[in-house]
Order: structure tokens, then C-alpha cells, then sequence
């Protein structure tokens, strides 16, 4: 190695990724790593082995803070993903979907209106069988495998795949908003935690029925906030090793 060559690259970039359907978590990458090129980061010689990569998925239409991992900083994806994760989600009570968000169909609820819950009742749910560490099924459009096959795979083909039930923590759940049948929620939860599967079942204990995840938004990834990103049509053209953040210890 080149005692004279500038040393490898390492840090990440907080981005806050739109809602949109064409933005994907690896469409943000790829256009961070385009502005690293351009900002001269790594090897002048081999700009475009840059090595990026991401902590943590958002759907598409999903925003929010998006981790994207620089140089060796790629390492510590596991470590990262395996934190706790804080999401601001809104939840309609009064439809459900085949894929539990928007990407499916609208269905309506058949709800009694003399039975709609009030803000003491969805309180209550949320405290006594959301609150710790519960059993969640994953949503059956999911990139969870099953017999070697990614769950949404065997979904668009048609077939129903067996999702299997497992354990997941969550730290804090409470009402950030209520009006019916939107409900808005805030929830700190462990890693694997589907938040279309909370938002399915929380429909069906608070009203019989299942509910949809209409829009979703992570907040933070341990002690990363999304306060602290940049949107990503606010990059700068060019991004050099002075804009990339070092990994928070702890």
C-alpha cells in the first residue's frame, strides 16, 4: 500500500429518505456513492469501488432516517441493524389490505359505528398486549423466507405462504394522534419488528378487524436521529470525507 495514498474511507451519511415509489434504500446508496465519486473520496485510482451500503431498509414508500454505511464503515451494518428502531406510523382502522399497507387493495371494515373504540380503549390495547415482548406474524409480503423462498415471491405467485409467528420487542408504544379511524402512533421497538404486522393487529384487538399501515416514517436507529439527516434532494453534488459522521460508540 501507498504510504502516501489517502487512508480508506470510513463513516456514514444520515439521509432522509422521501416517500416516494421509485425511492428505494438502494437507490439512495447509489446516489450517495455517485457523490462520493464526484467528491474525490477513496483511491483516485479506483473511485468507483467505493464500498456502500445501507443499515436498515425503508420500503419505498416509507421515509425517514436511512443510514447509508461508506468504506470500512460497512462493517458495522450488523451491528447498527441490530439496534432499536423508532417509528412514527399512521394506521386507518377502518380498512385493511392484502399486504397490510398501500400497496394492496383498500378494503373497507364491516364496523358496527356503535362499536368504534374510543381513546381510552385503543390506550389500553396498546399498553396491555403491544408493550414488551409479544409474538408477531410477518406480513406475507415480506422478504421473510420460507422453504428457501422469499415470502412476497410465493404472495405474487399466488400461493399463500405459512408465516411463522416469532418474538419481538417492543420498548415503547403510545398515541401520538387519534381521530377515526386514522391513528397515529409512535413506537421504539427491537430489531425484526414488522410495523405493518402491528398495524394489522392492533385493528384486529381493537376493533375485530385487520387495519392498514397508510404511511410510515423511522424517526431513529439507536442514537441516530433523523433530525440529524440531510433529505436527500439536499445532498450536496459532491460529497467529500469531511461529510461523513463517525460511528457513535456505546
Amino acid at each position: 500500500m501507498d504510504p502516501n495514498s489517502p487512508p480508506p474511507p470510513s463513516g456514514l451519511v444520515l439521509v432522509d429518505k422521501p416517500a416516494r415509489r421509485a425511492i428505494s434504500s438502494m437507490t439512495v446508496c447509489r446516489a450517495v456513492k455517485k457523490r462520493l465519486i464526484l467528491g474525490g473520496v477513496g483511491d483516485p485510482k479506483r473511485k468507483r469501488n467505493i464500498a456502500v451500503g445501507h443499515a436498515g431498509t425503508l420500503d419505498p414508500l416509507a421515509s425517514g432516517l436511512l443510514i447509508v454505511l461508506v468504506g470500512r464503515a460497512t462493517r458495522w451494518c450488523e451491528r447498527l441493524m441490530a439496534g432499536e428502531k423508532t417509528y412514527l406510523t399512521d394506521i386507518d382502522l377502518a380498512h385493511h389490505s392484502n399486504t397490510d399497507d398501500l400497496e394492496g387493495e383498500m378494503i373497507p371494515n364491516p364496523i358496527d359505528p356503535a362499536r368504534i373504540p374510543d381513546r381510552a380503549v385503543i390506550d389500553s390495547i396498546l399498553q396491555t398486549q403491544f408493550t414488551g415482548t409479544i409474538q408477531q406474524v410477518p406480513p406475507m409480503y415480506s422478504a421473510m423466507l420460507v422453504d428457501g423462498k422469499r415470502a412476497y415471491h410465493l404472495a405474487r405467485a399466488g400461493k399463500s405462504p405459512e408465516m411463522v409467528a416469532r418474538p419481538i420487542t417492543i420498548h415503547e408504544i403510545h398515541v401520538h394522534e387519534y381521530a377515526w379511524p386514522k391513528l397515529t402512533i409512535e413506537v421504539r421497538c427491537s430489531k425484526g419488528t414488522y410495523i405493518r404486522s402491528l398495524a394489522r393487529d392492533i385493528g384486529v384487538a381493537a376493533t375485530g378487524h385487520k387495519a392498514v399501515l397508510t404511511s410510515l416514517r423511522r424517526t431513529a436507529i439507536g442514537p441516530y436521529r433523523v433530525e440529524d439527516a440531510t433529505g436527500l434532494e439536499l445532498l450536496p453534488a459532491a460529497l467529500t470525507v469531511a461529510d461523513l459522521r463517525p460511528l457513535i460508540e456505546g
